[in-house]
């Protein structure tokens, strides 16, 4: 069985930077975080397979880095020049298979953590 879990959240101002965590416990190949707000389906921002390709959301591109640690077991996202549209709950999600083109579908990870909460005021 596969856990994950999620931290590093947190309250930032507009511009601001969080780095969250996801320590992952069992094997995955292919890890992403989403996000969701209250009423809103999970959106995904970027995912990384074991072999270090990433892919991420155009609303995030050039201000979110995905990148792991493999010794540490550890998956990161790098958020910098937040805005308050990015305010969420954030979730790791890991997967056990390779994705050609490192999707972003929640359907797509069968592991899920907590979450972790960041707010981004203006």
């Amino acid at each position: 069985q596969v856990q994950l879990v999620e931290s590093g959240g947190g309250s930032v101002q507009s511009g601001g930077s969080l780095r969250l965590s996801c320590v992952v416990a069992g094997y995955t190949y292919t890890m992403a975080w989403f996000r969701q707000t209250p009423g809103k389906g999970r959106e995904g921002v970027a995912a990384i397979d074991i072999r270090g390709r990433t892919s991420a959301a155009d609303s995030v591109k050039g201000r979110f880095t995905i990148s792991q640690d493999n010794p540490k077991n550890t998956v990161y996202l790098q958020m910098n020049s937040l805005k308050p549209e990015d305010a969420a709950m954030y979730y790791c999600a890991g997967s056990r298979f390779y994705f050609r083109d490192l999707p972003l579908r929640p359907t797509d990870y069968a592991y899920w953590g907590q979450g972790t909460q960041v707010t981004v005021s203006s």
